[in-house]
């Protein structure tokens, strides 16, 4: 798990585990559940319940997921507070670049300007 210098998730970590469909929906079956079994989770994907564990080892890495032992199983539950400070990430990042191509489109019409 990689922090940035605020200790936030860094937003690397969320971007390669959102990268993977089935990590997707695996994120999104947990947080319409509020927690499942990785077992429960592979019942409704295409792919084996040791799949899902290495896909939840991934998000449970980029701090999308929390696991909690409950007698001999193991449930997870979703953690969208990385996504959210991914998200803010990406909105400074994109306010960023309209900054820029606005001062770009200013320079240009000064130079069609008579």
């Amino acid at each position: 798990m990689t922090r940035t210098a605020d200790g936030e998730q860094a937003p690397e970590d969320v971007l390669v585990a959102l990268a993977d469909p089935i990590r997707r929906e695996v994120l999104a079956m947990l947080a319409r559940s509020g927690g499942a079994t990785s077992t429960s989770l592979a019942a409704g994907l295409p792919v084996t319940r040791q799949a899902v564990a290495k896909h939840l080892a991934v998000l449970d890495r980029a701090g999308l997921v929390r696991a909690h032992r409950a007698g001999r199983e193991v449930r997870y539950e979703a953690d969208l507070q990385p996504l959210k400070q991914t998200m803010r990430w990406m909105d400074a990042l994109a306010t960023q670049w309209e900054h820029r191509l606005d001062a770009i489109k200013e320079l240009a019409e000064e130079d069609t300007r008579p």
